[in-house]
C-alpha cells in the first residue's frame, strides 16, 4: 500500500507546465519528495496525541484515532538487536529482512527476549537511566532473566542507538518491535533518445504512504517547487490548499 512516484511526479510537472511555472528535474524531484514524506509522516505522531484528547465517534470508518493509526501501521515492524557485548545491544539496522544504512529505528516499542530457560518471550522492561543504574547497584532490585530491564542511550557523537540489558549475561535472542522511518523515494528514469527522461520502475522507490495522502502529497511538493522556482504565486496557491485540508481533516 503506497502512492505511486511516477503518478506524482508527472502530476507535479503537468501543474507546472500547465501555469508555465517552470520545471522541476528528477533529482529535485526525489528531493522534495522525500523531505515532504518525512514532514507529513512526523506529523502523524503530533495527529495522534492530538485526537487521544478528544472523544471519538462510534462509527468504525470516521474514528481519527484508527484513521491516523493505519497510516502509522505500514511503518511498524520488528528487528533483531547486535550484540555488542556486557549486555549492550545495538538497534536493528534491518527490518524483515531488509538492510538499512546505520540504525532503522525511528521510535522504539517493546523490546522482548527469548529465555531458553523457560522457552518463551519475555518482555524487557525500560527504565530510565537512573532507575536501572540505581538497580545494578542494589541485590534487592537487581534484574533477572525472567524479569529482564533495560535503558535505552543514544550516542550523538556516533550516531549509534543501543540498549544496555540486566542481567548482562543475556548474550542473544534480544528482539524489537519499533517503527521505522519511511525509505527516501527515487523516481528512477533513464535518459531518451531525444534527451528526455524516461521512468524506470526498476530502483524506483514509492512513497510508502498511505494512498490517502496523494493529494497532500502532490500539494506539498507543489509548495517546494514553488520555491525552488522562485514562484510565490505557486507557494501561496499551495499553501492555501495545504491550509484548507488540514481543517477540514480536523475539523
Amino acid at each position: 500500500m503506497a502512492i505511486n512516484v511516477d503518478t506524482v511526479y508527472k502530476t507535479v510537472l503537468l501543474i507546472l507546465n500547465k501555469e508555465q511555472r517552470g520545471y522541476m528535474t528528477p533529482d529535485e524531484f526525489n528531493k522534495t519528495a522525500t523531505q515532504v514524506q518525512l514532514d507529513i509522516f512526523e506529523q502523524y505522531f503530533d495527529d495522534l496525541n492530538q485526537q487521544l484528547r478528544v472523544g471519538q465517534t462510534s462509527a468504525s470508518y470516521a474514528d481519527r484515532v484508527v484513521d491516523v493509526d493505519e497510516k502509522i501501521a505500514v511503518f511498524k515492524v520488528r528487528g533483531s538487536c547486535i550484540s555488542l557485548g556486557n549486555g549492550v545491544f545495538k538497534l536493528p539496522v534491518s527490518y524483515n529482512g531488509t538492510s538499512t544504512n546505520g540504525t532503522a529505528v525511528y521510535k522504539l516499542g517493546v523490546v522482548t527476549y527469548n529465555n531458553p530457560d523457560i522457552g518463551e518471550n519475555v518482555e524487557i522492561e525500560r527504565l530510565t537511566s537512573k532507575q536501572f543504574y540505581e538497580n545494578q547497584r542494589s541485590d534487592l532490585t537487581r534484574s533477572s532473566k525472567n524479569f529482564p530491564t533495560y535503558v535505552y542511550e543514544n550516542e550523538t557523537e556516533t550516531n549509534r542507538k543501543t540498549i544496555t540489558v540486566s542481567p548482562s549475561t543475556i548474550s542473544s535472542g534480544v528482539v524489537a518491535d519499533f517503527i521505522r522511518k519511511p525509505n527516501d523515494v527515487v523516481w528512477n528514469y533513464s535518459v531518451g533518445s531525444l534527451g528526455q527522461y524516461v521512468y524506470n520502475s526498476s530502483g524506483s522507490k514509492q512513497i510508502e504512504l498511505h494512498p490517502s495522502e496523494q493529494v497532500n502529497v502532490i500539494l506539498k511538493i507543489l509548495l517546494y517547487s514553488g520555491i525552488i522556482v522562485r514562484d510565490p504565486q505557486i507557494v501561496q496557491a499551495a499553501a492555501s490548499e495545504i491550509q484548507q485540508n488540514e481543517i477540514n481533516q480536523k475539523s
